[in-house]
């Protein structure tokens, strides 16, 4: 019992001084935050560092890409993350919150492409949308079903009521918060690309258009499900009423009980991925703090880790785990910045 009193003692001296002096305290552990859509591969990549170098394997949190990009922009210091990772790229605003509390030299890598999907179990009936259909079906307005040039709450309950074709069941999708870099995604690429085919939505202000064509319906048709994609995953499977919408790499680890959607008349493939061709697919992205180099071990050696062509090349070890690599001179070049510790100027976001 003395023993553990001493030890109980000695814990709490520990945590005192860790309550007042953290911020001043070196670490060895790389602290890495952000996408979740981007967390597996930075998760095989980490597992692997840490076993074949000196260095301690990464701390990986996935926080959304928002939520990263927060924390990441917060300051610098070791109390403060060293990487972040981001389903879409830093906005020009994440950049200037940076550049106002001194993280200044920010290094952008783009390690590759990823669709994504609308997925369900395959037990249940698989859609074939187009962007109209899917913006009707989760906006928050829509134009009036019933004719005139007025915007009303989202009517629609079924996918039959969107259009006869679709299935005629209740519209419930489970997404991720708006702290998600998918959520962004999404809304640019499936939400505001519907939009482009609604001529009155079209013709409206810039600021209104924007709203319509960014607010996602909230009656209980899209279900907030968290920044955990392997939760939205375990539900479809015993959920055949609801759709889902994640990455494509969780849809490629789940395929024996998971089916895509059709979008435009594309499935998600690699091919229709790396293309361009399936209308949601975007790209993924890390984000070095450069102050940390030298300060934290082993970041330009994580940095070469993962934009080695062993890791994220085609027959890499990342694409076995559903990363869709660049083309060979865009990894060619991300590499040498990457490897350089390059920073950003700004003006890439422009």
């Amino acid at each position: 019992m003395k023993n553990l009193k001493t030890s109980v003692a000695g814990i709490a001296v520990a945590g005192a001084l860790a309550a007042v002096s953290t911020p001043t305290l070196a670490r060895d552990t790389i602290n890495i935050v952000g996408s979740s859509t981007v967390y597996p591969f930075a998760t095989v990549v980490a597992e692997r560092f840490g076993r074949n170098t000196d260095f301690p394997t990464p701390k990986l949190e996935s926080t959304g890409s928002g939520g990263g990009l927060k924390l990441f922009c917060a300051g610098v210091g070791t109390e403060h993350p060293d990487i972040t990772n981001a389903s879409r790229r830093m906005k020009p605003s994440e950049f200037e919150r940076c550049q106002s509390n001194g993280v200044k030299d920010i290094v952008e890598v783009k390690i590759g492409s990823d669709g994504i999907v609308i997925a369900s179990s395959k037990k249940a009936e698989n859609l074939d949308v187009d962007l109209k259909e899917l913006y009707l079906a989760l906006a928050k307005e829509v134009p009036d079903p019933n004719g005139g040039d007025k915007l009303v709450a989202n009517p629609y309950k079924n996918w039959s009521d969107v259009d006869s074709s679709l299935p005629n069941k209740p519209i419930r999708v489970m997404g991720p918060p708006p702290t998600s870099g998918t959520r962004d995604a999404f809304v640019e690429l499936a939400m505001e690309g519907g939009c482009e085919d609604i001529p009155m939505i079209e013709k409206l202000d810039g600021d209104k258009k924007d709203q319509v064509c960014k607010s996602i319906r909230e009656d209980g048709a899209f279900i907030e499900a968290g920044e955990n994609d392997n939760l939205i995953v375990q539900k479809l499977a015993s959920d055949t009423s609801a759709y889902g919408i994640f990455g494509y790499s969780f849809l490629e680890e789940n395929s024996g009980t998971l089916q895509a959607a059709t979008i435009n008349g594309e499935q998600p493939t690699q091919d229709a991925i790396s293309s361009d061709a399936y209308p949601l697919a975007r790209s993924l992205w890390f984000y070095v703090k450069k102050a940390h180099v030298g300060v934290i071990p082993g970041i330009p050696e994580y940095v070469a880790e993962f934009t080695n062509e062993g890791t994220w090349g085609p027959n890499g070890y990342l694409a076995d785990v559903g990363l869709i690599p660049l083309p060979r001179e865009a990894r060619v070049k991300q590499a040498k910045n990457a490897n350089a510790m390059t920073p950003m100027t700004g003006d890439e976001l422009k």
